[in-house]
């Protein structure tokens, strides 16, 4: 529904509340600000990669559980990648200009109380009279109070820079959270992925903790976005990325490498295990058959996936690791779909 066609914006902001929080109600998400800008947007009917968002989510019976409506809120709402990136560098600019400003003024105080100090030392030492030794301690004084109101002001100004580099640290924290989520299904992405791989090698070759690599990848998926268009392609995703997270546990980690492959890393975990992991994902998500539509619910019939597995060996890097783990999954494809191979598996 596009609410905001041929109406005024106090119109808009009355259709939209009452469509809006009787939705919240019974999907159970608390009428926060952030929740209601999220659904206010989303009955606005103008942000569509977040209409398409909830959509797929709606579509699929997931719950509004607090992190999914905070991975909203971020991803849709709150943050657009490019502007917050603009944003944090002018800001972070404006923060070194100002505290080197302060630290210049500050060192030039310093300087010139050195230059006094030397100038009252010199006369000093010219036997000076009673008056000319007054005014020296008088000076001092002077200086002095500068000098101390010169740190009182430092202080002060430090302390609210300090407040500032916290404000902007958080906005770096969210930026992270946005450039390392796929938009579409919440799930990390190929950026993460491959900060998490590094992770496991190091892990690994420190520590000697196993790691196991699945690569996921959703059978015929060219078909559902050839029959059926984009939209409903976009709704497969968001059902086998939700299920594949909802199949894992722990320090497990699973992203969108990109396109209808999906990763999961499973640490502390060998390669009989993670063919046991890989078998239930496939079987979750083989098990349920999708339909569209609300009231004639059209079949889509079984979304099946592929898998191939791979486990983490000395010598790895981040390619090579990935490599045998796509090798399986390629195999897997070949020998039919629907399947979990594993690299001990392809000859």
């Amino acid at each position: 529904m596009d609410i905001a066609k041929h109406l005024s914006e106090t119109e808009i902001s009355a259709r939209i509340l009452r469509h809006a929080v009787p939705k919240m109600s019974e999907l159970n998400i608390p009428v926060t600000p952030n929740n209601y800008s999220v659904w206010y947007e989303y009955y606005l009917g103008i942000n569509l990669d977040l209409k398409r968002a909830i959509d797929g989510l709606l579509a699929n019976e997931v719950s509004f559980t607090t992190d999914v409506c905070d991975g909203l809120f971020t991803t849709y709402i709150q943050q657009n990648s490019p502007e917050l990136m603009e944003h944090v560098q002018i800001e972070t600019q404006m923060l070194i200009n100002s505290l080197l400003s302060k630290i210049a003024g500050m060192s030039q105080g310093n300087i010139k109380f050195s230059t006094s100090l030397q100038k009252f030392d010199k006369t000093l030492k010219n036997n000076p009279t009673p008056e000319v030794l007054q005014d020296i301690v008088d000076d001092i004084a002077t200086e002095l109070d500068g000098i101390i109101n010169a740190n009182i002001a430092m202080d002060q100004s430090l302390t609210s820079i300090n407040q500032e580099v916290g404000a902007l640290k958080k906005e770096m924290l969210d930026l992270r959270s946005v450039v390392m989520t796929d938009q579409l299904t919440s799930l990390k992405n190929r950026r993460a992925f491959d900060e998490e791989v590094i992770s496991h090698i190091e892990t690994f070759n420190q520590q000697e903790i196993k790691s196991s690599l699945l690569v996921v990848d959703i059978d015929h998926f060219k078909r559902f976005n050839d029959v059926h268009g984009h939209l409903i392609g976009d709704k497969v995703l968001t059902y086998v990325a939700q299920a594949l997270k909802q199949s894992v546990k722990g320090d497990d980690f699973v992203a969108r490498y990109g396109g209808e492959e999906f990763v999961i890393l499973l640490s502390n975990t060998g390669i009989a295990e993670a063919k046991i992991v890989a078998e239930n994902v496939r079987k979750k998500i083989a098990q349920r058959n999708l339909t569209i539509g609300k009231e004639k619910k059209m079949p889509l019939g079984n979304i099946t996936v592929s898998v191939g597995c791979a486990s983490l060996k000395l010598e790895d890097s981040k390619d090579s690791y990935f490599i045998r783990a796509d090798e399986a999954l390629y195999r897997a494809k070949s020998a039919g779909r629907n399947r979990v191979i594993t690299e001990s598996e392809v000859s």
